[in-house]
């Protein structure tokens, strides 16, 4: 059997407007082979290239594993782990790489399981990448992935763990808020791997039970619409939405808000939807209520349709805990909340600083900013602000003894974080929330640069069977060490550059 790296008597790969037929391996082979579930159509060959037979090696951001083709070109394997001997059809071409999904496991690793999701697989739902790998090497494969990226972005080598989250000992059943899409004929479920094909899924595995009990996945919808999905798990009797149900009904304190195309909506609701979910379309109330309330360390939120909420039901509570341990907020701090959202870590630390402290929250989107100064209005201390979160405005205000930095995936970037790090007098302590190992990366290596130290980093498990980790780090501006505390300082000038 031709591994990468030999010699194989088949012609090389054709370049890309090239057109060749089916390449059928004939024969016996002892090895030990796992077939991938693929629909009837992966049977025949994708973009006129025969299948290759490709070698894994390590995790790549997004969640394939990289190979190498017998052309040189650099291959993202799907549905592949580290080590294994794999046979991939090629579903996209570009000028210096392929992707390519592993349709057969010639050699499969130790930690390959039976994905527990029937949708998961080539060509199927492009929401999990991780379902067929082991738990505990799902959250090794993350870790590497996110050392990986501080070395080669950052310059900085440093171990890592990825803690698991409570609540999905078998990482299922943690998603408290699910986006799904509408196929043509109006049946829910999730878009195909870099496709806007739609994979009808009835109920998904990782959604919680409070999902599944809006009843929008078996709802009548039009086609064409995205529809999210929001039933926390973590709200108290005193904090659900009202509902002409009794408490504890199937469908209360949950949310289902629909987007059309250019705005048009049908006038009556899908049937099907439970009686105590509300629903939002384009933005309009449409039944109940336009948003549910949830409960994090003793607080109350209110979130409403388009407000931004962590979706794992223990996420909010171990993030919240986590900035709160790091930063140590002390009585009459002042504190700078960038990117705020709701205010879950704005009514977190102004409770913590007390009313002789101070809270500034700022957040760009309108909706949040209302959901936020809901959130805070018993905190007179705690003012929340709707502005664009950049080097100017960071120009235009004091000195704070904390920040809180949680920008979206693409990051905070050089200008904001230069920003940020040449504050007079600088902030005691950052804590930066970040979703994506690279873009946190890259901003850590401002700071670094800039002479400012990393005395921890944490890593969650907040997306269990995907690729994705959450991370808290705490940043310091320049100064003495603090003995006995471990730091993660800037490498030599010129390393990892």
């Amino acid at each position: 059997m031709t591994r990468v790296g030999q010699r194989r008597d088949t012609p090389a790969m054709p370049q890309p407007d090239a057109r060749r037929p089916p390449e059928h391996r004939g024969g016996q082979d002892r090895r030990r082979r796992h077939h991938t579930r693929a629909p009837r159509a992966l049977q025949s060959t994708v973009l006129g290239l025969p299948l290759l037979e490709l070698r894994c090696g390590a995790i790549a951001a997004g969640g394939s594993t990289v190979a190498r083709a017998d052309d040189g070109r650099v291959v993202f394997v799907r549905h592949a782990l580290p080590g294994e001997l794999v046979r991939a059809r090629v579903t996209a071409i570009a000028t210096s790489y392929l992707r390519a999904d592993a349709v057969e496991i010639l050699e499969p690793s130790a930690a390959r399981v039976q994905p527990p999701c029937a949708h998961a697989g080539p060509e199927r739902c492009g929401g999990c990448d991780f379902q067929h790998v082991e738990l505990g090497e799902q959250r090794r494969l993350k870790a590497a992935l996110l050392a990986e990226q501080l070395r080669r972005l950052a310059g900085l080598d440093c171990s890592v763990l990825v803690e698991e989250l409570p609540g999905a000992p078998n990482g299922l059943g943690w998603r408290t808020r699910v986006r799904f899409a509408t196929d043509g004929n109006g049946r829910l479920g999730m878009r195909r791997h870099r496709s806007h094909d739609v994979e009808v899924v009835e109920q998904c595995a990782v959604a919680t039970a409070s999902i599944t009990a809006t009843g929008a996945q078996r709802a009548h919808w039009h086609p064409g619409l995205e529809v999210e999905v929001l039933a926390p798990v973590a709200a108290t009797r005193a904090a659900r939405a009202p509902s002409a149900e009794k408490p504890g009904a199937g469908g209360a304190n949950a949310l289902v808000a629909a987007t059309s195309r250019g705005g048009r909506w049908p006038a009556v609701a899908p049937r099907l939807l439970a009686p105590a979910t509300g629903l939002v379309a384009d933005g309009r109330p449409i039944r109940g209520p336009g948003s549910v309330r949830t409960e994090v360390l003793g607080h109350t939120f209110r979130v409403s349709a388009g407000s931004f909420w962590q979706a794992h039901s223990h996420g909010p509570t171990v993030l919240g805990r986590a900035v709160l341990d790091g930063l140590a907020p002390q009585r009459g701090e002042t504190v700078l909340d960038l990117f705020a959202g709701v205010g879950l870590f704005s009514v977190l630390l102004g409770s913590a600083v007390g009313a002789h402290g101070s809270v500034l929250a700022v957040e760009r989107d309108r909706g949040a900013c209302a959901d936020a100064r809901y959130n805070t209005r018993r905190l007179a201390h705690v003012e929340v602000r709707e502005a664009h979160v950049g080097p100017a405005l960071l120009a235009s205000l004091g000195s704070y003894d904390l920040v809180v930095l949680d920008p979206p995936r693409q990051g905070a970037g050089a200008e904001l974080m230069t920003a940020l790090v040449e504050l007079e007098p600088a902030p005691r302590r950052v804590a930066y929330v970040a979703c994506d190992p690279a873009s946190f990366a890259r901003d850590l290596a401002v700071a670094l640069r800039a002479g400012w130290s990393m005395p921890t980093l944490r890593a969650f498990d907040q997306f269990p069977m995907t690729e994705h980790v959450e991370t808290v780090a705490l940043l310091e501006p320049p100064g003495p060490a603090v003995p006995g505390v471990p730091r993660f300082d800037a490498p030599p000038a010129g390393r990892g550059r």
